[in-house]
């Protein structure tokens, strides 16, 4: 009697696109606010609003709407941008530079992504205010805040790069890219160490002159990461992408910031965003044509670590709902911020399974 081979197991794929549908529904069911159109503090309805977490709001749901074209998401971006000005007073501006940095981020991709002029208004009208920022106390540099102007720090530089450099290459206006390359140079000079590329926080938070060297955040590596990478493509300069490529490199090999391969945990509140930011802009990097074979692989190879941990690990189901720990289950109350991250580090493994880089 001949005994017939075993069966081989099945590899079953994992569909990232419907996990990210997931995490987007579980986004609108638990965050959104119905009436006043933002999304809320917590999934316990804390009705807080965040400016700042608008922006990356916005930014997730065209990740949705890319991936998908379900033109609800328009809708929702659409219904988010007038919640968003009613609750900060009837204005996009506010105090905050790098609050209304991530905002004018979020609205030129929507103009580029929905050719809808009334976005492109917006971040034009928040790059305006946003260049007010400069000034020469430190050396140069946007200050954090407007009644702070000596204090100056990445998150309100880095992004503001990001910017200029997005709208040099959408309108070819010249000082568009000289505002874009100052701001780099001064960031990279102040606030980046020239050897590991880690990136520091901020310069003068206490009027004493000394930079933040111990406050050591992802998303600060990832908005880094991320003006490197406009640079380049805005100038082709190859200096710009191997900046990019030295703090990425940083990140995977830095186990304050990585721990065993994961993201570290940063807490709910503002830093429930962190991880979310530095993933959105490690995958740009991974993804440009510029970037190495072998060194894209390594970064796809981290990302995809991290989103499966995520998934495995740090997902409560099915509710899809985060944690601050990507290798733990969240606890009862979850951040939007959390959430927020949770979808950007979802939606950027759906595009890189839709690219087959895994």
């Amino acid at each position: 009697m001949i005994t017939p081979p075993a069966p081989q197991p099945v590899a079953v794929v994992a569909n990232w696109a419907a996990r990210a549908d997931s995490a987007q529904a579980a986004l609108n069911q638990s965050f959104w606010a119905p009436t006043d159109y933002y999304y809320l503090q917590n999934s316990s309805g804390k009705p807080d609003f965040n400016y700042w977490w608008q922006g990356h709001g916005l930014d997730v749901l065209l990740d949705g709407y890319q991936r998908t074209k379900v033109l609800d998401y328009i809708t929702k971006m659409q219904q988010l941008q007038q919640g968003t000005k009613k609750k900060n007073g009837n204005t996009y501006l506010n105090n905050f530079y790098d609050d209304m940095a991530w905002q004018a981020l979020a609205n030129l991709r929507a103009f580029q992504i929905t050719q809808d002029q009334s976005y492109k208004a917006t971040a034009q009208l928040l790059w305006t205010d946003l260049k007010n920022g400069w000034n020469t106390e430190q050396g140069g540099g946007i200050a954090w805040k407007k009644d702070q102007r000596d204090y100056k720090n990445t998150p309100a530089n880095a992004p503001v790069a990001i910017l200029g450099a997005r709208l040099y290459q959408l309108d070819r206006n010249p000082d568009d890219l000289a505002w874009a390359t100052k701001i780099y140079d001064w960031q990279k000079k102040t606030l980046v160490d020239p050897t590991s590329g880690a990136v520091w926080d901020g310069i003068n938070r206490q009027g004493n002159g000394q930079i933040d060297k111990d406050w050591r955040f992802t998303y600060n590596q990832g908005v880094y990461i991320g003006a490197g990478l406009e640079l380049y493509r805005a100038t082709q300069q190859s200096t710009y992408l191997d900046d990019a490529n030295r703090t990425a490199g940083y990140v995977l090999n830095d186990s304050q910031l990585a721990p065993g391969g994961v993201l570290k945990d940063e807490g709910g509140g503002d830093g429930g965003l962190f991880k979310g930011i530095l993933v959105r802009y490690l995958a740009q990097l991974a993804t440009d044509p510029g970037v190495a074979a072998a060194t894209r692989a390594r970064y796809v190879s981290f990302l995809k670590f991290n989103g499966e941990s995520l998934y495995n690990k740090g997902t409560r189901r099915p509710q899809y709902l985060f944690n601050t720990n990507w290798t733990s289950q969240p606890g009862g109350t979850v951040d939007g911020s959390t959430q927020l991250s949770g979808v950007m580090m979802f939606e950027v493994m759906a595009d890189l399974q839709a690219r087959k880089l895994f």
